[in-house]
């Protein structure tokens, strides 16, 4: 085991112990480095990891917020971790959109459980209202887009299908645009996918978990096949 492991391994184990908790801070450097008999540099390489992940936050100084302080962002390392892996091309984005199709429909499926009242759903109605704006750029639409979906995916309350599909955003930004450049006619296609959307979101609503699952599934698939993304 390396260094910076030894120290990544100490870190785990306090935080599994409840040693450390949300907000806490972590031991100095040095305190961990005489602790583990690590040299500092070691300590600085293993809290470098740990804020890559989300796990812990930085801030330099000598004053009350100086040092690594724990916090919960499960997001940032998958996120980083999906969106090379798909630029490199290790990762196919066929596999991406099957991953989301899995997720989503299952997440959607527990949000209409969920039986959401008009207040949750307001801020998808207010993206979808966003996105059927007439002249909407297609950033903008295409941001709207992944707003709505990951708001879909928190009602359904799985905190790590969340997290996961989070962590997929920019891999799934990456792979939609280049669809949404590839449509022959973008206007069109944007104005079909926000009928899809209202569907979903009106499916949650009434809390028809397996129409809102089926929805998404199509959804997410026929965008995948009609710009053509699986023949690249």
């Amino acid at each position: 085991m390396r260094t910076h492991e030894r120290v990544l391994a100490r870190i785990e184990q306090g935080l599994a112990a409840g040693t450390w908790s949300l907000g806490d801070r972590l031991p100095p450097e040095r305190a961990l480095a005489e602790e583990l008999g690590v040299s500092r540099p070691s300590v600085r390489e293993a809290i470098r990891i740990l804020e890559a992940m989300g796990i812990v936050r930085t801030a330099v100084g000598s004053g009350p917020s100086a040092g690594a302080t724990v916090i919960d962002r499960p997001a940032a390392g998958l996120g980083a971790a999906v969106r090379l892996h798909v630029v490199s091309g290790t990762l196919p984005v066929s596999d991406v959109v099957a991953t989301r199709v899995l997720l989503e429909s299952g997440a959607v499926r527990d949000a209409a459980a969920a039986a959401p009242d008009a207040a949750a759903l307001e801020p998808l109605r207010g993206h979808l209202a966003t996105m059927a704006r007439p002249g909407i750029g297609v950033a903008e639409f295409l941001e709207r887009d992944q707003d709505l979906h990951l708001g879909l995916a928190r009602l359904g309350g799985n905190q790590l299908v969340e997290a996961v599909l989070s962590g997929m955003r920019a891999a799934v930004a990456s792979y939609v645009t280049a669809g949404a450049e590839a449509v022959p006619d973008w206007p069109r296609t944007a104005a079909r996918l926000c009928a899809e959307h209202e569907a979903i979101v009106g499916a949650v609503a009434r809390h028809d978990g397996d129409e809102a699952a089926r929805l998404t599934r199509e959804h997410i698939e026929g965008f995948y096949r009609e710009a053509g993304l699986g023949d690249r």
